[in-house]
């Protein structure tokens, strides 16, 4: 396996096993140092329960798992040093939407928030900041890998040469494969609407502070947040997770005293919340809350229609490409990280049907490949109303790989073994430059691991 497919692994297994690492499905590995990188400590149960959980999920977890992941945190943990010594950007709002990325494909998965907390063993809030280091660490490997790369190119020439050398009985079969990019609108409701929601939210106010109900018992019955309605709308939230809350909702919290009910607070992006604070200490807190989304009648989803679908018309017409529209326009979080391109769970543009939901494969059974759609009104993930424009870039036919269909795919996995043998020989170069010590276990059990170990170590 190649080096960069085989840290991409590592790295989703290792990043992944965090969010079931304290759930029942398994018993988590006792810690133990298995490896010193620099002054960073790779742990037993980071690997072990890496491959548990893969297992758990059904992954196909390759023979020699735990030497391959261990040589692969190695190798990260030396690509993630040398990018903070060359002080290389990673962002908290990288981090956060990664996370957010993580969450919202594991509760596609199991089918609820409330199903993974569950299978997890602990609260959204935590598997994130269990996850949170982890991620940062590989957002600075990947860094370092980009810099090492970013000059590395891929001529039609050397991916026919890579082509040439899979053995025609080793060429894959793909199923049908779809590019599918959409713009997307959340229209928003009128000032009577909203006027509305907060005269009920303070209307709730005064029936908790005046004893008729409880905070716990309305948020169960009233609470538009179907991920913690069933917990009388209680959180765990902690400060500095500003990418992971919205700002005026966490702003508002922390203000507040114990007991303390706020006035209905307006987000953006969700709605109207009231807020009751549980308990503080420090920076971390435990609320309830009562989410309320002021309903979006007809004539806002028209206007979102009209929008969208002039800037349809500047693509068609060639005025914007259909990228540059959707940086400029779409009002979807992810496409600033990811693009507006629907991703695969590989993180590729290549989506199958049965990755897609009903909606959009309704909508897309009704285009040829170049069309973009009418704008659209649907629901998101998020269960909000929301209008969209979806752009059909490419579909394939059920084919064994060949040049003419998939030279794209071909050139890409060409150039991909130009960048492992690029940083091979980087990493050659800066591994003997870093202090690295493997447990003698680890060494004795694991050929591939005893280069690694630097000449005054002897192991532990």
């Amino acid at each position: 396996m190649r080096f960069i497919q085989t840290l991409l692994l590592a790295a989703c297994l290792l990043t992944g096993a965090t969010v079931f690492a304290q759930g029942q499905s398994f018993k988590a590995v006792a810690d133990k140092i298995v490896a010193v990188v620099g002054d960073k400590i790779i742990l037993r149960s980071d690997i072990y329960n890496s491959i548990a959980d893969a297992r758990r999920q059904g992954a196909n977890v390759p023979e020699k798992a735990e030497c391959m992941l261990l040589e692969q945190a190695i190798i990260s943990k030396v690509l993630m040093l040398q990018a903070q010594k060359d002080s290389l950007p990673v962002t908290d709002e990288e981090v956060e939407a990664e996370l957010d990325q993580r969450i919202r494909y594991y509760v596609n998965q199991l089918g609820s928030e409330d199903e993974l907390v569950r299978m997890a063993g602990k609260s959204v809030y935590q598997i994130k900041d269990d996850a949170r280091e982890s991620v940062k660490e590989r957002k600075w490997a990947e860094a370092m890998q980009r810099k090492i790369v970013e000059n590395v190119r891929i001529t039609p020439q050397e991916a026919k040469a890579f082509f040439d050398k899979i053995p025609s009985d080793s060429l894959p079969f793909f199923e049908s494969e779809l590019e599918v990019g959409q713009i997307i609108f959340y229209p928003k409701a009128t000032r009577d609407l909203e006027e509305y929601i907060v005269t009920e939210m303070n209307n709730y106010k005064r029936q908790i502070e005046s004893g008729s109900i409880s905070f716990e018992a309305l948020a169960k019955r009233v609470s538009e947040d179907p991920g913690s309605r069933d917990r009388g709308g209680m959180y765990e939230i902690n400060r500095n997770d500003k990418g992971m809350w919205d700002p005026v909702f966490l702003s508002t919290s922390f203000r507040l005293k114990k007991d303390e009910i706020s006035v209905p607070v307006k987000s953006d992006r969700f709605g109207y919340f009231l807020i009751q604070m549980i308990e503080r200490k420090g920076d971390k807190a435990t609320i309830r809350m009562i989410l309320r989304v002021p309903p979006v009648t007809k004539n806002e989803i028209l206007a979102s229609t009209v929008k969208l679908d002039s800037i349809r018309t500047l693509i068609t017409t060639g005025k914007m490409n259909f990228n540059e529209a959707a940086t400029k326009f779409s009002e979807d979080p992810s496409v600033k990280f990811s693009g507006p391109f629907m991703m695969n769970r590989e993180g590729n543009p290549y989506v199958t049907i049965d990755q897609l939901d009903k909606e959009t494969v309704a909508l897309i059974s009704k285009m040829n490949v170049g069309d973009i759609s009418p704008a659209t009104a649907y629901t998101s993930e998020e269960k909000k109303a929301a209008v969209r424009i979806v752009f059909l870039k490419s579909r394939t036919e059920p084919h064994i790989l060949n040049l003419r269909d998939d030279y794209n795919r071909i050139a890409s996995e060409a150039l991909e073994q130009k960048k492992a043998e690029v940083i091979d020989k980087w990493m050659a170069t800066k591994i003997p430059t870093y202090y690295i010590m493997v447990d003698k276990t680890s060494s004795e059990s694991c050929e591939s691991l005893q280069k690694y170990n630097s000449t005054d170590s002897r192991g532990f």
